[in-house]
């Protein structure tokens, strides 16, 4: 089986609202969504990389790229726009590491949305691969994620509400370049409903 689906990456900040972009593309018009944050490197993996928060806070660095196996994350988009069906991790935040695998499928004609926060690191080389139909980096400004982004966190757990805070305002500060990065790799900045609305655009442009 074949599909004509192509790839729409909603990259961005942890906390920028990319998963709610992509959990109403996918209510609006069925199109399959790959979370790309589920490709995370396991705690333990000798290439994890380490940031040292101070005060003898050592922990990975969830939020370099080098935590995230973009290759891997390629290969499976690549096989689900070719194939129609890929499988994915189940990426556990809370414990660090995959639990297990999901399928994903894609109809003929979808569209399939790739949505995390390195998703620009992969935008080139969708591109080159004729892969891409769009790239946007969601953001609502950096105060507001960080207040959405600790709130989230909190609520879900995620690690201790010492490591969130100190971890939310380092993304913060980070976060125009963060910004500026995914613009540089192809994927520019827009507000979630700008972003919606150019994606749903590409359903009358159709295919490049």
């Amino acid at each position: 089986m074949t599909t004509d689906g192509r790839v729409v990456v909603l990259a961005g900040p942890s906390g920028a609202g990319k998963s709610r972009l992509a959990h109403r593309l996918h209510t609006a018009y069925g199109w399959p969504v790959v979370r790309l944050d589920d490709f995370y490197r396991d705690a333990g993996d000798p290439d994890l990389p380490i940031v040292d928060l101070g005060g003898g806070h050592r922990l990975p660095d969830w939020d370099d790229p080098r935590s995230w196996r973009a290759e891997a994350a390629l290969q499976a988009l690549a096989e689900l726009v070719t194939a129609g069906q890929t499988a994915v991790p189940s990426y556990d935040i809370g414990l660090s590491r995959a639990t297990g695998t999901s399928v994903v499928t894609a109809r003929p004609g979808d569209l399939v949305v790739a949505e995390g926060i390195f998703g620009a690191e992969i935008v080139p080389a969708l591109a080159t691969r004729g892969l891409l139909a769009a790239a946007f980096c969601v953001s609502q400004g950096r105060w507001r994620t960080f207040v959405r982004r600790l709130a989230r966190d909190l609520r879900e757990r995620r690690k201790p509400p010492r490591v969130l805070l100190r971890r939310g305002w380092e993304l913060a500060r980070r976060e125009p370049a963060i910004v500026a990065r995914a613009a540089s790799l192809g994927a520019p900045c827009r507000h979630p409903r700008t972003a919606e609305r150019a994606a749903a655009r590409l359903i009358a442009s159709g295919p490049a």
